[in-house]
Formats: C-alpha cells, structure tokens, sequence
C-alpha cells in the first residue's frame, strides 16, 4: 500500500478558515493551531480538540518537535527533547466526533527564554478491503506550540522598513520586528500602520490592519525571543520608491 502524506501547516488552516474553505476535504480540524504554555501553573496544559469530518474512522497519532528560530520565524529539528507530552498519543476517532488531547509542559521549570515546538497531528494509513485503490492520501496538522518563561512579556518593535515586490512583481511594504526581550510575541496580537510618502513627502497610502486582518495576510506573525526578523505584508502599495513608516502597536 503506498500512502501519499499532505502536511497542513498552521498557516494554511489560518488560510482555509479565512477563505471559507470546508475542511472535510482534509478529513479532520483541529483547533487550536496556536498554543501557548508557561512553565507552571495552570498555564502548564491546554487541550487541542480534533474533529474527524470524514465518513470512515480517523486514526490519529500525535507526533512532537522541538523548533530553532531562523529569519522565517521557526524552523523543525526533528528532535523530540521530551518537554512537551500528550495525552493520549494515540486515538480512532469514529465520523462526526471530536477527540481531546491534552498538552502540557514538562521540561525544566525555569527557563531563560521562550521555546517552541510542532505538534504534529498525523493521520495514519488504514489497511484498506481487497479491490480498493492501494494509495491513501495522508493528512498532518502541525499545531505551533510555545512555551515562555513566568513573568515575562514580549516588546515587539519596528526597527526597518522598506519596499519589497510581490510575485507579480508589485511593490509592497516590508518591515524588521524586533524583540528583545526572553519571551515570544505575535505580531497579530496588535495592530500594524504603514504609510508610504513619495519622494516628496506627499503621503500616497495608509492602511491600518487590526489583528485578524494580519493573521489572514502574515499568519500569527511569530517573533521568537532575542529575534529580529523581516516580514514581507502582502499589501500592494501605488507605487515604488518614496518613504514607508510603519508602527506596531500592541493589545492592551
């Protein structure tokens, strides 16, 4: 039997869901996509909740990663350092219904900085009955998961701005966050102003983009811990040139 694995990571749930998309094409949802933990208390877990949205039984396993920071925003290892566990890893969930797995923090109670990792919610092959076809199309949900240390907030900033071209080759804005402080942030947890004035000064555009409007056009906009990272917006601009100003501003 050959099995054809399609990965389904969290932006592109952000982008079906944004879209309108159904997702009984993929066979199941699961929600959250995003999961933030702290190193104790109550903060500790949270539950993930699969929904099987096909018409046959969905076996399930719950895979871990830990994740490197890179100029993209993260990176997999393909490394399980054993911080995070699941419960259960395994599960059959039958049409319509929804499973539960719970995630919690493990690892060392003190950390210096924010850690992340990829929960993986893999679909797994079935023994098919005899006259089927022989390949299985086989789905895995990445579900980002980070983990701060107590106490600490991140302080997004923006240090650089300058016009990009998109894959029309049109000119939009791009900006350098960052964060220098031990906790991760989200650039969709806030509110984002570009303005463009043209080489005399005159402003040409201005849009603001509240949180969800960013999350549909950059994602969630992970900023690690100690990370300066450059995100392109894809909002096209009139023209080329001039001067972009921007300014994040977070939730309260």
């Amino acid at each position: 039997m050959k099995a054809l694995l399609k990965k389904v990571p969290i932006w592109a749930a952000i982008l079906f869901a944004a879209l309108g998309i159904s997702s009984i094409v993929y066979a199941m949802t699961v929600q959250p996509v995003v999961i933030d933990l702290t190193t104790g208390g109550r903060g500790m877990s949270q539950v993930l909740t699969v929904e099987n949205t096909f018409d046959k039984p969905l076996p399930v396993e719950i895979r871990i990663e830990s994740l490197k920071l890179d100029t993209d925003g993260v990176a997999p290892t393909g490394q399980d350092p054993g911080d995070l566990a699941v419960f259960p890893p395994q599960a059959l969930i039958q049409p319509g219904q929804r499973q539960t797995f719970r995630v919690q923090y493990v690892g060392a109670p003190t950390l210096d900085t924010s850690r992340h990792y990829y929960v993986t919610v893999a679909q797994l092959p079935v023994k098919l009955e005899e006259g089927q076809s022989n390949i299985q199309l086989l789905y895995n949900f990445q579900v980002l998961v980070s983990v701060s240390p107590d106490g600490q907030k991140p302080a997004l900033t923006i240090t650089k701005t300058e016009t990009a071209t998109n894959a029309e080759g049109k000119p939009v804005p791009a900006i350098t966050v960052s964060n220098l402080t031990k906790a991760h942030g989200y650039l969709s947890r806030g509110r984002l102003r570009i303005v463009q004035y043209d080489a005399g000064g005159k402003e040409v555009f201005r849009r603001a983009l509240s949180g969800p409007e960013i999350q549909q056009t950059v994602g969630y906009g992970l900023v690690g811990a100690g990370q300066i990272r450059r995100i392109v917006v894809p909002v096209e601009l009139p023209q080329q040139g001039g001067r972009i100003e921007a300014e994040f501003t977070p939730e309260s």
